[in-house]
Protein backbone atom coordinates (compact mmCIF):
# COMPACT_ATOMS: atom_id res chain seq x y z
CA UNK A 1 0.00 0.00 0.00
CA UNK A 2 2.61 2.38 0.30
CA UNK A 3 4.69 1.71 -2.60
CA UNK A 4 1.39 2.35 -4.11
CA UNK A 5 0.39 6.09 -2.62
CA UNK A 6 4.58 6.60 -3.55
CA UNK A 7 4.83 5.25 -7.03
CA UNK A 8 0.95 5.63 -8.23
CA UNK A 9 0.05 8.65 -10.37
CA UNK A 10 -1.94 11.52 -8.34
CA UNK A 11 -3.45 13.99 -10.55
CA UNK A 12 -6.45 15.42 -8.72
CA UNK A 13 -8.51 18.05 -10.87
CA UNK A 14 -12.05 19.50 -10.58
CA UNK A 15 -14.24 16.64 -11.74
CA UNK A 16 -11.91 14.08 -9.18
CA UNK A 17 -12.37 16.93 -6.20
CA UNK A 18 -16.27 17.25 -6.82
CA UNK A 19 -18.97 15.93 -4.40
CA UNK A 20 -20.34 12.51 -5.57
CA UNK A 21 -23.95 11.62 -5.02
CA UNK A 22 -24.57 13.68 -2.34
CA UNK A 23 -24.96 16.63 -4.11
CA UNK A 24 -22.66 19.01 -1.80
CA UNK A 25 -19.57 19.07 -0.18
CA UNK A 26 -18.34 16.37 1.70
CA UNK A 27 -16.40 18.49 4.13
CA UNK A 28 -18.76 21.30 5.16
CA UNK A 29 -20.91 21.92 7.81
CA UNK A 30 -22.50 18.61 9.23
CA UNK A 31 -25.50 20.60 10.35
CA UNK A 32 -26.11 22.28 6.69
CA UNK A 33 -29.52 21.21 5.26
CA UNK A 34 -30.15 19.31 2.24
CA UNK A 35 -33.03 17.76 -0.03
CA UNK A 36 -34.83 15.25 1.82
CA UNK A 37 -34.99 13.09 -1.69
CA UNK A 38 -31.72 11.42 -0.81
CA UNK A 39 -33.38 9.90 2.04
CA UNK A 40 -36.00 8.28 -0.08
CA UNK A 41 -33.85 7.11 -2.60
CA UNK A 42 -31.60 5.25 0.18
CA UNK A 43 -34.75 4.03 1.39
CA UNK A 44 -35.89 2.66 -1.68
CA UNK A 45 -32.24 0.83 -2.16
CA UNK A 46 -32.62 -0.97 0.81
CA UNK A 47 -36.39 -2.19 0.01
CA UNK A 48 -35.22 -3.68 -3.18
CA UNK A 49 -32.00 -4.82 -2.02
CA UNK A 50 -34.37 -6.54 0.53
CA UNK A 51 -36.07 -7.66 -2.07
CA UNK A 52 -33.69 -9.57 -3.94
CA UNK A 53 -32.01 -11.09 -0.70
CA UNK A 54 -35.85 -12.78 -0.17
CA UNK A 55 -35.63 -13.86 -3.50
CA UNK A 56 -32.32 -15.63 -3.98
CA UNK A 57 -33.59 -18.16 -1.22
CA UNK A 58 -37.07 -18.57 -2.20
CA UNK A 59 -35.94 -19.71 -5.75
CA UNK A 60 -33.55 -21.97 -5.11
CA UNK A 61 -36.28 -23.88 -1.94
CA UNK A 62 -39.13 -23.27 -4.20
CA UNK A 63 -39.80 -26.83 -5.32
CA UNK A 64 -39.14 -28.15 -1.37
CA UNK A 65 -41.92 -25.10 0.03
CA UNK A 66 -45.00 -26.02 -2.72
CA UNK A 67 -47.60 -24.04 -3.84
CA UNK A 68 -47.92 -22.02 -0.06
CA UNK A 69 -44.57 -20.53 -0.33
CA UNK A 70 -45.29 -19.57 -3.82
CA UNK A 71 -48.33 -18.12 -2.50
CA UNK A 72 -46.55 -16.83 0.33
CA UNK A 73 -44.29 -15.18 -2.10
CA UNK A 74 -46.17 -13.46 -4.50
CA UNK A 75 -48.37 -11.73 -1.42
CA UNK A 76 -44.52 -10.38 -0.34
CA UNK A 77 -44.21 -9.37 -4.20
CA UNK A 78 -47.41 -7.68 -4.39
CA UNK A 79 -47.16 -5.39 -1.21
CA UNK A 80 -43.25 -4.61 -2.61
CA UNK A 81 -45.02 -2.83 -6.12
CA UNK A 82 -47.78 -1.16 -3.97
CA UNK A 83 -45.07 0.81 -2.25
CA UNK A 84 -43.27 1.20 -5.50
CA UNK A 85 -46.11 2.83 -6.89
CA UNK A 86 -47.02 4.67 -4.29
CA UNK A 87 -43.42 6.44 -4.27
CA UNK A 88 -43.46 7.02 -8.15
CA UNK A 89 -47.18 8.83 -7.42
CA UNK A 90 -45.32 10.71 -4.78
CA UNK A 91 -42.94 11.70 -7.22
CA UNK A 92 -39.77 10.51 -5.06
CA UNK A 93 -38.10 8.96 -8.44
CA UNK A 94 -38.44 12.30 -9.83
CA UNK A 95 -35.57 14.87 -10.33
CA UNK A 96 -35.40 18.29 -11.23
Amino acid sequence: MVLGRLLGPSRPDAAKLSPYECGFEAFEDARMQFDVRYYLVAILFILFDLEIAFLFPWAVSLGTIGFTGFVAMMVFLAILVVGFIYEWKKGALDWE
